[in-house]
């Protein structure tokens, strides 16, 4: 089985090439680098200084999840591998189109576009959505968005084969995020990391091994998607002021029984 990977360049992503390596050999790596434009207006330069001063735990937890990943797996696994600034370039599709994959796998790029997802692996093409779909879509974080808004049951991930939509498409498996209530921020995003990985490497032997699941995730309910543009001060002001009930919900069971209403897709 020939696998070519299309990921972003944090160290999380390293860490799942790493990862999906010791099950699956991979044979090539599209690293999408993304530039990042800032316009700095006073609105937002309020906002920067006031979360440094006041928030600075939930900075501290993404790069700390960062430095976690980048001790534990400083380099690529041995494969092809290439660096393109939108995963849509002329040079991420003719490296794949060279590989001929029959399994293409996809987490942490901007959104794929017709032209790269016209490739028609023989198993196909599989996403990564670190949220539990189809209930949370979108971004920049679906499990900050969860404690910001008060649905901690909802922390989970989601392995779908990709379409044009954000997010949305049939899905292989989904499973919750469990805890034990005693998390910091940062323990809180390596635990949805960590099983994020271990379900998107589940789900690949699953495909593998020829058992295809497809479930369409209009067939269970709306959902909300969040945008980054969404993102503000005011949700971060939310998310650490519910961290408190986020863990005391975990600790009396209040979290395992709003779960009961969730519809997940077992692997």
């Amino acid at each position: 089985m020939k696998i070519v990977l299309w990921i972003g360049d944090g160290a999380n992503h390293k860490a799942l090439a790493n990862k999906i390596n010791v099950a699956f050999p991979i044979d090539g790596i599209i690293v999408e680098t993304k530039k990042r434009s800032h316009k700095l207006t006073l609105t937002k330069l309020f906002d920067k200084i006031t979360e440094k001063l006041f928030l600075p735990a939930i900075a501290r937890s993404w790069w700390g999840m960062q430095q976690y990943y980048s001790n534990k797996f400083p380099v690529y696994p041995p494969a092809k591998l290439l660096q393109v600034e939108n995963i849509n370039d002329q040079t991420a599709y003719d490296l794949t189109q060279e590989i001929t994959p029959d399994l293409i796998i996809v987490s942490g790029t901007r959104l794929v576009k017709e032209k790269m997802l016209s490739f028609k692996p023989t198993i196909g093409i599989l996403n990564l959505h670190t949220g539990l779909s189809p209930y949370i879509k979108g971004g920049p974080n679906c499990t900050n968005w969860c404690i910001a808004t008060k649905q901690f049951h909802l922390i989970g991930n989601t392995v779908m084969w990709i379409d044009q939509g954000i997010d949305t498409g049939n899905i292989v498996t989904t499973e919750c995020t469990r805890f034990d209530g005693k998390e910091s921020l940062l323990e809180i995003h390596i635990k949805v990391m960590e099983h994020a990985h271990d379900l998107y490497t589940r789900a690949i032997k699953k495909v593998a091994e020829g058992k295809r699941t497809e479930v369409d995730q209009k067939g269970i309910t709306e959902g909300i998607t969040y945008y980054s543009k969404q993102w503000g001060l005011k949700e971060k002001i939310n998310l650490i002021r519910n961290l408190n009930q986020f863990r005391k919900s975990n600790i009396n069971g209040e979290i395992e029984k709003l779960r009961r209403a969730v519809k997940t897709i077992g692997i």
